[in-house]
C-alpha cells in the first residue's frame, strides 16, 4: 500500500496575526511557520502503521501545493519520516483549487489511503477533503480518530454524537483526521533531519482551476469585556451578572 498525506504550509498556532494593505493580506514579517497541526497527526499516524506492519507499506509521501517558500515546511515533513514529497508550484488561496491540483496529482498516481487534516489552522475551511473525495469518485470518512490495517483491511473509527462508529473500507478512500488520530507529532530526529536533504521532492506546475471564492478582507474578533471582580460574599450579583450579562445561565 502506498499512503499520500495533504499537508498545509500554516502560520505557528502561538503566532500574533497582523493584516496589511487595509486588512486584505496577512503580514508575513516575522512568522514561524510550520506544518498543520492535524496534518502533522495525520503524518505521525501513517507513519506508526508503516513502522508497525512491516513491508505492508510501501511508502508514506507528502503533497502541499504551495509556492517555493513552502519547501522548508515540506522537509520538515521528510525529517519527521516521509520517504518522499511533491510541490505544486502554485499559491494555495482557494479551496477547490488546491483539490483540484491535488485530484489532479493523485490520478497520476496509484494512492491506496489520502490522509487529510480536517481543518488548516489558518484558514478553517474544513473543505479540501470532502471536494477531494468527489473529484477521485472515492469514498472519504470524516472526523476520523483512528485508523489502522489488521490482516491486509483497513480500520477506522469517526465520532459521532455520543460515542464512535467503528468502520472497514475498501481501498482508495480518504480519511480526514481530528485530533485523536494519534497522541503526539512525531519530533524530527538529527538523523531525520540529515536525511531529509537527500529525500527526492518533485516540483509540479499546476493545471488551470478557477477560483470559486474571493478574499474581501480581515476582522480581528472584537476585544474581550474588562474582567469584573465580584465579593465572594455576593452571590446574588454573581447570579445576576451570568444571567443578564454572560447569559450563561
Amino acid at each position: 500500500m502506498k499512503i499520500l498525506v495533504c499537508i498545509s504550509h500554516v502560520p505557528d498556532t502561538t503566532t500574533k496575526i497582523k493584516f496589511i494593505n487595509n486588512n486584505t493580506a496577512l503580514d508575513t514579517a516575522g512568522v514561524q511557520w510550520i506544518i498543520n497541526p492535524w496534518d502533522e497527526l495525520a503524518l505521525t499516524r501513517a507513519l506508526d502503521i508503516k513502522d508497525a506492519q512491516a513491508g505492508a507499506i510501501e511508502s508514506v509521501t507528502v503533497i502541499n501545493v504551495g509556492l517555493v517558500e513552502t519547501e522548508p515546511t515540506i522537509r520538515k515533513a521528510l525529517a519527521i519520516g516521509a520517504d518522499k514529497a511533491i510541490r505544486v508550484n502554485l499559491e494555495p488561496k482557494d479551496s477547490f483549487v488546491i483539490a483540484t491540483q491535488l485530484a489532479e496529482v493523485i490520478k497520476k498516481d496509484n494512492f491506496d489511503i489520502i490522509l487529510c487534516g480536517i481543518e488548516a489552522a489558518d484558514g478553517n475551511g474544513s473543505s479540501v477533503g470532502g471536494m477531494l473525495s468527489e473529484m477521485l469518485d472515492i469514498p472519504s470518512v470524516s472526523a476520523t480518530t483512528f485508523l489502522d490495517i489488521e490482516n491486509g483491511q483497513v480500520k477506522l473509527q469517526r465520532e459521532i454524537d455520543g460515542g464512535h462508529e467503528v468502520i472497514a473500507t475498501q481501498t482508495p478512500f480518504i480519511a480526514i483526521v481530528q485530533k485523536g488520530i494519534c497522541k503526539e507529532p512525531r519530533i524530527p530526529s538529527m538523523r531525520g533531519i540529515m536525511g531529509a536533504r537527500s529525500k527526492p521532492l518533485q516540483v509540479i506546475e499546476p493545471v488551470t482551476a478557477d477560483s470559486l471564492t474571493e478574499l474581501v478582507n480581515y476582522e480581528y474578533p472584537k476585544s474581550k469585556a474588562a474582567c469584573r471582580k465580584v465579593d465572594a460574599e455576593n452571590v446574588k450579583e454573581l447570579v445576576q451578572l451570568l444571567h443578564e450579562e454572560a447569559k450563561v445561565i
